[in-house]
């Protein structure tokens, strides 16, 4: 059964999209089976697969929205051991269309159930926003990853996000832990940078 981690934090240029995408190949290098699911309006991480934003006739719009098998939606990248669901615009206006749903907040759980037994990992990109999407995706996930970049602020929305998770565990997804926290942009030889470390390891002891 595959392991389901949401690579998530609100902020934008954190370095989300890098992380996801570098860290599915990476898995996918070591002979581990990997779906990346783009869930992320942007597409950044479409396009970081190698694959065009624009030609996609099924997206994960379709996989939150469309009532259509997850199996129909996959696609292979270029790169070894790693299939994607893509992004498409029309995932921007998709939370409006969700919210008047009957549990709106299982909808990617429901999706995967077919799917996740044959990959090893499934990786979520969520959006930079603590909306029904990244909801979604915490009540889908085994655990979430949080990049946070070695900048001024770097804490900032981090209580809004656990307090996020605390609900979504509360509510929806008992099982959801945090996988760990990953610095970003790191330059060892910066004061700041190690101001951020000592900050994050009193966040997280």
């Amino acid at each position: 059964m595959g392991k389901i981690i949401a690579i998530v934090n609100q902020k934008g240029g954190v370095g989300k999209t890098t992380t996801t995408v570098n860290l599915a190949a990476s898995m996918g290098c070591r002979n581990k089976k990997v779906l990346l699911i783009d869930i992320d309006p942007q597409g950044n991480a479409t396009s970081g697969c190698g694959i065009n934003k624009k030609d996609n006739d099924l997206t994960s719009y379709d996989l939150l929205l469309g009532e259509i098998p997850a199996e129909q939606i996959i696609q292979h990248t270029k790169f070894k051991n790693l299939d994607i669901i893509p992004a498409g615009m029309e995932l921007a206006g998709a939370e409006i269309e969700m919210v008047n749903l009957e549990e709106r907040t299982f909808l990617l759980k429901k999706s995967l159930a077919t799917i996740k037994p044959n990959y090893d990992f499934i990786l979520f990109d969520c959006p930079p926003s603590l909306g029904l999407i990244t909801l979604n995706a915490l009540t889908a996930c085994d655990t979430l990853l949080v990049p946070i970049q070695c900048e001024y602020y770097a804490l900032e929305g981090l209580s809004q996000l656990l307090g996020t998770v605390r609900q979504v565990k509360k509510m929806y997804n008992p099982l959801i832990d945090i996988e760990g926290v990953l610095l970003t942009m790191f330059d060892g030889r910066l004061n700041l940078t190690m101001q951020v470390v000592a900050e994050i390891k009193k966040f997280f002891p």
